[in-house]
């Protein structure tokens, strides 16, 4: 009842299922296999569920027992010694050093060696299967849609094979959207993650649920040499310093299938990477049959006793064309671009720089060139042929104990700026730096100017850093947006006087977030104000 109170107060209430009385059974019994998931993880005192790789958050969907587990490897980044690399999805070296410990009580698990001492062998192996449940309420203004119930079913796999190691997260969505009615019309069901979704059933306008159902799933397999890591997956790329705001390749853009090639060598790193992006986010478009390929290099560099990282990122979109040629990681983008049609490819640059400080602060920032008529360009910053972004922040952090429980906190504050005409190109549904409809870069696109900052805290009720804990945050958003010719995507360029977020409004939204995270089950809440009010309710279940 309080939630749909909450929910009335946005304007947007929750409508009854045609059999509530089977809906409450259903929910009643999934609530019970909750609290007996939930006793057992206070019974127990070791996590599971590890991956071989360090990955973006998944906070639209598969979330799993986790919440921003990415942000808290920014803060080990700025609290540590060691070598930083801001290259994600990154491989885990103690995914096989820890197997044994942290999959122990996955429902399914087996490690074991293969083959003889005396014929190359023995080769070691490991497997392991957990099952996963996910129940949501979701609902906000600016998805116009309340969705509840929301469930979700699927398979963790995880494990390795010497050299290899692999997992994949696959999981079945059903969800019943309420849309509601506007101006006697009713709404259409959207899609929360922005992928493709069918609508299975649909009531008339007297404001009954369509069900939705859905499939989504990541993977990763890494085979391992030495210095190299050869990696295919479903994931999505993060490159740079920053959290929120990274303006070439962004955690926040929707995931695509890559192939990636990983060298470390000391202090300096080299990452190579093929994408296959969809040019239209509506499965029945005729876009789709177009082929849209990026390819992007990554070089960073560790200085000053692994305290200052140089990264130089470079990336190439080419539209029904492709040349593997490019994967090469010595092969300079931004030079080869010029050997292509030029209507049918895009290029940018980047350059990061991020310097840690006192192992308590990290500052950075990030400067992006799409298109650039002279270096004085940058500063008259008048006409649409400059295309460019910007990206400054800090992260400050510190670990410390009350009662022998380990509590990890910390905040961080960007400001990010991004030109007109910014990851556009020359016509619609072609070569712009974006897939299924969403920039691949910074997730507010062309046109717009954002600060975040956001205040968050872990406090583990273990001795262990990987057992259950509890995680609290409040972020802050202020955007503006323009919407003039060249703030979307899609407009295709042209030369023109350009207009920076000219008459835009500001967007302000703050984001409370409380987790639990147990061995077997997590609960999550969010809450957003502002601008775009929402809610977003979560119980995970794993076993």
């Amino acid at each position: 009842m309080d939630t749909v109170m909450v929910m009335d107060t946005m304007g947007i209430t929750p409508r009854k299922s045609k059999d509530d009385s089977e809906t409450r059974g259903v929910f009643a019994f999934l609530g019970a296999v909750a609290v007996a998931f939930a006793l057992l993880g206070l019974l127990a005192n070791t996590a599971f569920a590890a991956s071989p790789v360090h990955g973006t958050e998944h906070n639209r969907n598969l979330r799993g027992l986790d919440y921003m587990p990415m942000l808290l490897e920014y803060h080990r980044h700025t609290i540590g010694e060691g070598r930083q690399f801001f290259a994600y999805p990154a491989r885990d070296t103690t995914f096989r050093t820890h197997f044994n410990e942290t999959e122990a009580r996955a429902m399914a698990s087996i490690a074991d060696t293969i083959g003889d001492v005396f014929v190359g062998g023995p080769h070691v192996y490991a497997v392991a299967v957990s099952p996963i449940l996910g129940i949501d309420f979701r609902g906000g203004e600016a998805l116009d849609d309340t969705i509840w119930p929301g469930v979700d079913a699927g398979l963790y796999i995880r494990g390795f094979a010497d050299s290899l190691d692999f997992d994949l997260d696959a999981r079945m969505y059903s969800e019943a959207h309420s849309a509601g009615v506007n101006k006697g019309a009713k709404r259409k069901p959207k899609s929360y993650d922005g992928e493709v979704f069918d609508v299975q059933s649909e009531n008339s306008n007297d404001g009954g649920a369509d069900y939705v159902s859905y499939s989504r799933y990541r993977a990763h397999l890494g085979l391992n040499y030495a210095f190299a890591r050869l990696e295919l997956a479903r994931d999505v790329m993060h490159w740079g310093p920053g959290y929120y705001n990274n303006l070439s390749l962004n955690q926040f853009a929707l995931p695509y299938n890559m192939i990636s090639l990983d060298f470390k060598f000391g202090p300096l790193h080299v990452l190579s990477a093929y994408a296959d992006l969809r040019v239209n986010s509506w499965s029945y478009s005729k876009d789709n049959l177009n082929d849209r390929n990026l390819y992007a290099h990554r070089y960073e560099l560790n200085l000053f006793k692994n305290d200052l990282v140089v990264g130089i990122s470079e990336l190439q979109i080419l539209y029904n064309e492709n040349k593997p040629w490019l994967f090469v990681p010595v092969v300079p983008l931004f030079i080869e671009k010029g050997n292509y049609t030029e209507r049918v490819n895009n290029g940018a640059l980047s350059m990061d720089l991020n310097y840690r400080l006192f192992n308590t602060a990290r500052i950075y920032g990030e400067f992006f060139l799409d298109d650039l008529e002279s270096p004085m360009a940058v500063y008259e910053n008048k006409y649409s042929n400059n295309r460019w972004a910007a990206m400054a922040g800090m992260q400050v952090s510190h670990d410390f104990y009350l009662k022998e429980k380990k509590i990890e906190a910390g905040t961080i504050a960007e400001i990010a700026r991004v030109e007109p005409y910014t990851y556009g190109h020359y016509d619609t549904a072609m070569a712009q730096m974006a897939h299924l409809g969403m920039p691949l870069g910074n997730p507010n696109g062309p046109n717009s100017l954002s600060i975040d900052w956001a205040i968050y805290g872990r406090m583990t009720l273990d001795k262990s850093a990987t057992t259950r804990s509890i995680f609290m945050s409040y972020r802050s958003q202020w955007l503006w947006k323009g919407d003039d010719y060249g703030s979307s995507i899609d407009d295709p360029y042209k030369w023109a006087e350009k207009h920076f977020i000219h008459g835009a409004k500001m967007h302000y939204n703050g984001t409370v977030a409380l987790d639990f995270r147990g061995v077997y089950v997590g609960f999550m809440g969010e809450y957003t104000f502002g601008s775009d009010p929402a809610v977003n309710v979560r119980t995970t279940l794993m076993w």
